[in-house]
């Protein structure tokens, strides 16, 4: 378990100083690295933080329970000061005398539950809440690594677009001009520079889409690690990198493995688990009570009776408690209880199905992405050839301006699609090893080396 992300302290402090001895001895031109982020969101993420303390405050739980099975020392001590009128009858009429004095009472109580159905139901129900408190943090802890990720790619992803739209403009604009000097002597159309401008104002418009993408990416980013970032500080995805497989080839597979490991999975049998302890824990409002205690007790003047007399009192004994009647809130607790265990194994299949969808989507989209980075790195190949045959038809005169616009198009569209591929691929390995409740710091390393330092190149080839 200490290989599992946000588990291990020491992991931790070794990511965030590897973090931040990179920030610090690298120049600013340093692209920041998905490891880097990924320290900086360990360090500073508030909803991790959040996920820690609701661990930490859930861990509670076992050790109140078992408070109620261990024995419990109390001291109760009373001191006051008492102005009090006796008046007594006599043979002669009523004598009425008047009383000043201190009074005080102590008793020092030792109690050990010996049967207590409802004690011992509390202990398992806290046991219960501990686990699923751990559960649901590591669930928590490792999907802050696939937050991190998928903030990280969407913000590459939407700066490839921008650097796309701004090639897909400056080519549009030399095409213009060149429209506008062939229109000068005769040779060009009206409809060719209205065509271009068209293709140019597209262009301009996706510019503009995809600059509100970075934005709210890299806003994400910024929420998480809690210092300024931009795009451009990314380590940007390599242009060539290494196939990242999977261990095991069949969905089922991963299903099985899903079924024993995914923690989310895991933190609500755990909670359906302190449910049905809960229920254990209303009923035993109809069972006695058994319980062994030991008093040591100190009085003087305790009350008009004692007055000016001490007393010591030691006892030890059994003490009996059988509930007879409680208004009928007995029941209802045990059936609110047994309403609410209900409730939680409807959302445990409901969460089971939602698990089990997603990771069969995230398993064919690993599987489909792969054979799409090839198809559509072919595609961009050819849709370059093919560009540069238009420009030469059309300046042989076999083709017309639109069908260069239209090859122009389908290339940039090819270079999105790759792009759109290569992080699919990378993000649908992580999401698959998350749902799979296999998710581990080394993956996570493993995913980073995908990304270098380097400018990326628009035109990228597929391992």
């Amino acid at each position: 378990m200490t290989d599992r992300i946000g588990v291990s302290g020491r992991w931790c402090w070794t990511v965030l100083a590897l973090a931040m001895f990179c920030l610090e001895s690298q120049a600013s031109n340093h692209a920041t690295g998905l490891m880097e982020v990924y320290g900086l969101a360990l360090e500073y993420d508030p909803t991790y933080h959040a996920a820690m303390k609701e661990r930490d405050a859930g861990l509670g739980e076992r050790a109140i329970g078992r408070a109620a099975l261990l024995p419990k020392l109390s001291l109760q001590y009373q001191s006051g000061r008492n102005e009090s009128e006796v008046t007594q009858p006599g043979f002669f009429g009523a004598t009425t005398t008047d009383r000043s004095y201190r009074s005080y009472s102590s008793s020092l109580t030792l109690e050990q539950p010996i049967i207590d159905y409802e004690a011992i139901s509390r202990y398992y129900r806290g046991v219960a809440q501990a686990h699923h408190a751990d559960a649901r943090f590591r669930s928590r802890s490792q999907e802050l690594a696939v937050r991190v990720t998928q903030a990280y790619t969407e913000a590459l992803y939407a700066n490839d677009q921008i650097e796309l739209a701004q090639a897909q403009k400056r080519a549009f604009a030399e095409k213009m001009n060149l429209n506008g000097r062939r229109l000068q002597v005769c040779e060009g159309t009206r409809t060719d520079m209205l065509e271009t401008q068209a293709r140019y104002d597209l262009a301009q418009a996706q510019e503009i889409e995809a600059q509100d993408n970075a934005d709210a990416a890299i806003r994400d980013l910024i929420a998480m690690v809690g210092q300024p970032l931009s795009a451009q500080d990314l380590a940007p995805l390599a242009e060539t990198f290494e196939v990242l497989p999977l261990e095991l080839n069949r969905f089922e597979a991963w299903r099985d493995i899903a079924l024993l490991n995914n923690p989310e999975l895991a933190s609500l049998r755990y909670a359906l688990d302190a449910a049905d302890e809960q229920i254990e824990q209303a009923r035993a409002g109809h069972l006695p009570k058994v319980s062994l205690y030991a008093t040591a007790g100190r009085q003087k003047s305790s009350s008009e009776s004692t007055y000016d007399q001490r007393y010591v009192t030691n006892s030890v004994g059994i003490q009996v408690s059988v509930p007879i009647f409680a208004g009928g809130g007995v029941s209802a607790a045990v059936g609110q209880a047994v309403d609410n265990s209900g409730r939680l194994r409807y959302e445990n299949d409901a969460k089971l199905n939602e698990v089990m969808n997603d990771l069969r989507k995230q398993f064919n989209l690993y599987n489909s992405s792969f054979a799409k980075i090839r198809a559509f790195q072919l595609a961009v190949d050819s849709a370059q050839e093919l560009t540069v045959a238009m420009k030469k038809s059309v300046a042989g005169g076999e083709r017309v301006n639109s069908d260069i616009l239209d090859a122009e198009q389908r290339y940039y569209d090819a270079l999105r699609n790759l792009a759109q591929a290569r992080y699919a691929y990378l993000t649908s390995w992580l999401k698959v090893r998350f749902l799979a409740g296999k998710l581990s710091d080394v993956d996570i390393s493993i995913l980073a080396q995908c990304f270098d330092g380097k400018l990326n190149s628009q035109h990228v080839n597929g391992q």
